[in-house]
């Protein structure tokens, strides 16, 4: 792994950035995708477990709507009092018997039959005196017979009590056999997978599980007189769970006797009712024998479902089975599945999008980059003259740029001051040599020539030779004296100087000159000007120096303007300009101003170096010149000074130079 993440970020950027954004595209789209999962997953087991509580909810308000019917039925038969009559009046009336079965049609017909529904009216020692057995193809009437209903529970537990009792109860095999539905209440017993080894309650398959309701058979007095039995068998009887599952929308739906499904419309492999199927035991321990119910999923004869399980308790609160109600498992996976593979196919298309966005991202990013690079490189090869051109914005790759183009004319400006310098010092070896080789001859040419000229007398043709070669005497001895100070730039005397008093006692001094009789100088000072270090003599010679070619750039004019003005620059520097209405210059003489003895004046009428003097004058103050012209606009220079000079002590040059 270490070596993967070596070798991804030391490739190259585009792909280094492509595969970070697709990476982490990938973390967050497949953390979003299985969160979004869980959520779904969630909200849908939820809406299942929710979905089959509804179901149960459902189920068990028809359970309780058969039993109020069956009870209802008792108590009208025991309410009924030409019953108690006849009862009371049996075995003295030869048409007693005769009046009770009239009185049971009669409530048979009353109401709408429940099928498999057995009504049997008991006297007081629990024989039957008559019944009538409803099915699904016709009904019977049940004679009286020797078997005796009174041991059944819930009958003895009503006329004990006197009142009406409905639960549902087991009814073992002999009472059934006695009114024909023996057949029926059998069940054979199914292995099933995952069930207890033993059934619930013995009896199971012989038995059957009923609706119950007997209710006493009473007097004006309050005599009971016999008992009404009403009874639904649920074995092989699938009424109540098919409208269960047809009505309320429930998916499946059984009802157990112990744990042996009777009644049910859940499926074995063969496609047919899993009548004689069993329970699971983890949930028959929990309904049957702890009373609770049961939530949640439960393997069902062949798969597994979402299921709840209710406990069915018979009058004495017994756990005699249990109803049920469940959806297919599998039918709720497929939902979630499909809507884990939509999130999937959700998830891999953002991811492909944005690897596809990724791509030219990363070039927007990694192609101002490379840029710089190969600019870097060309710097490093000495072209000074390379530049970028800086993305749009305000980004960091914009600030990146622009920051190498300034460390790029940083570099250009100081390689190009290294050379003037390096230059000038040459020059300046060169000048403080011939100068001072040439000076003792020149002063005797000086002296000499000015003899003879004194002795010539002023009508002989000589004199104006001599005259002549007095005044190129001094000329080259101003030539030497410019030599001298331009080698000479090495110290500067630094005393505190108010640059706008220097500058209007300079206008004062030389404006008057012939040179200026043409030009207007305007002064342009800025008020409260700080007071800075420097050298007054250096300062005033660069200026009468730009004030002389500002007025030779004009000379050509009627009428010129000179402006020299000053103004602050930040907190740490002030700037004095001249500026002119002269012609202006190309690039091509702008390139070269500073270069020693080079002049755009006509012979004789410059050396060279007064721009070179300036410019060191300039250097040597930790200051900059810089120039501005357009030809047929005129010149400006401008010079950059610091308020304080480092390194110099100025304890002995307190005077205030103005």
């Amino acid at each position: 792994m270490q070596r993967f993440w070596s070798t991804l970020f030391s490739g190259r950027l585009q792909t280094m950035l492509t595969v970070s954004f697709c990476m982490i595209a990938a973390i967050t789209i497949g953390i979003g995708a299985i969160a979004t999962s869980k959520t779904i997953t969630d909200y849908l087991t939820r809406a299942a477990d929710q979905r089959v509580a509804r179901d149960m909810d459902l189920a068990l308000a028809f359970y309780r709507t058969r039993e109020e019917r069956i009870e209802r039925i008792a108590q009208r038969l025991g309410n009924t009092y030409s019953l108690y009559a006849s009862l009371n009046d049996q075995g003295r009336y030869a048409n007693t018997v005769e009046l009770i079965d009239a009185a049971v049609e009669n409530e048979i017909q009353a109401q709408s039959p429940i099928r498999n529904q057995l009504i049997l009216l008991l006297d007081r020692e629990g024989n039957v005196v008559s019944g009538e057995l409803v099915t699904e193809e016709t009904s019977a009437r049940i004679e009286p017979h020797a078997t005796n209903w009174a041991s059944l529970p819930i009958v003895a537990a009503a006329m004990a009590q006197g009142k009406t009792l409905v639960a549902t109860e087991v009814v073992p095999a002999e009472y059934l056999a006695s009114v024909g539905l023996a057949d029926q209440a059998r069940v054979s017993i199914v292995d099933t997978p995952k069930a207890a080894p033993e059934p619930y309650d013995p009896r199971e398959g012989t038995a059957g599980l009923t609706l119950s309701a007997a209710a006493p058979v009473h007097g004006r007095d309050g005599e009971i007189a016999g008992v009404v039995v009403s009874m639904h068998l649920f074995n092989n009887d699938f009424s109540l769970v098919d409208q269960i599952k047809q009505v309320a929308g429930v998916d499946t739906a059984t009802i157990f006797f112990g744990d042996l499904r009777v009644s049910t419309n859940v499926l074995n492999e063969q496609g047919e009712r899993a009548i004689g199927t069993r329970i699971s035991k983890e949930v028959g321990d929990q309904v049957l024998l702890q009373g609770l119910e049961y939530p949640g999923r439960a393997y069902v004869v062949k798969e597994w479902f979402i299921t709840r399980y209710i406990p069915l308790h018979n009058y004495r609160g017994d756990v005699v089975g249990s109803l049920y109600v469940g959806a297919r498992e599998s039918t709720f996976q497929a939902l979630v599945q499909a809507f884990v593979a939509r999130v999937i196919y959700i998830a891999l298309g953002a991811l492909v999008l944005a690897a596809a966005l990724s791509f030219p991202v990363s070039i927007a990013i990694a192609r101002p980059i490379g840029e710089l690079v190969e600019a870097h490189r060309q710097l490093a090869s000495g072209k000074m003259g390379v530049r970028v051109v800086p993305p749009r914005g305000q980004g960091e790759l914009a600030a990146l740029a622009k920051s190498f183009n300034v460390m790029a004319q940083t570099l250009q400006v100081t390689q190009e001051q290294l050379v003037q310098k390096e230059k000038l010092a040459s020059v300046g070896q060169l000048a403080a040599g011939v100068a001072h080789e040439i000076n003792n001859p020149l002063g005797t040419i000086m002296l000499l020539s000015d003899v003879l000229c004194k002795e010539t007398p002023t009508e002989d043709p000589r004199r104006e030779d001599l005259e002549m070669i007095t005044a190129q005497a001094k000329r080259c001895k101003g030539i030497v004296f410019d030599l001298l100070s331009f080698a000479r730039q090495n110290r500067v005397m630094a005393q505190r100087t108010d640059v706008n008093q220097l500058v209007q006692r300079i206008v004062t001094e030389e404006s008057p000159k012939e040179r200026y009789a043409h030009i207007q100088v305007v002064e342009d000072l800025a008020p409260r000007l700080p007071i800075i270090q420097a050298d007054p003599e250096q300062l005033r010679q660069a200026l009468v120096n730009l004030m002389t070619n500002a007025a030779d750039a004009m000379a050509s004019q009627e009428r010129g303007v000179m402006t020299i003005s000053t103004r602050h620059a930040g907190l740490q520097h002030i700037e004095l300009s001249v500026a002119d209405t002269g012609e202006g210059m190309s690039e091509e003489v702008r390139s070269q101003l500073f270069t020693p003895f080079f002049t755009t004046k006509p012979p004789g009428k410059g050396t060279g170096l007064g721009l070179s003097i300036i410019y060191g004058i300039v250097k040597m103050h930790r200051g900059d010149i810089q120039v501005s012209s357009k030809e047929g606009e005129g010149t400006r220079f401008t010079i950059r000074l610091p308020r304080q000079l480092p390194d110099l002590d100025l304890a002995t040059t307190s005077q205030e130079i103005g």
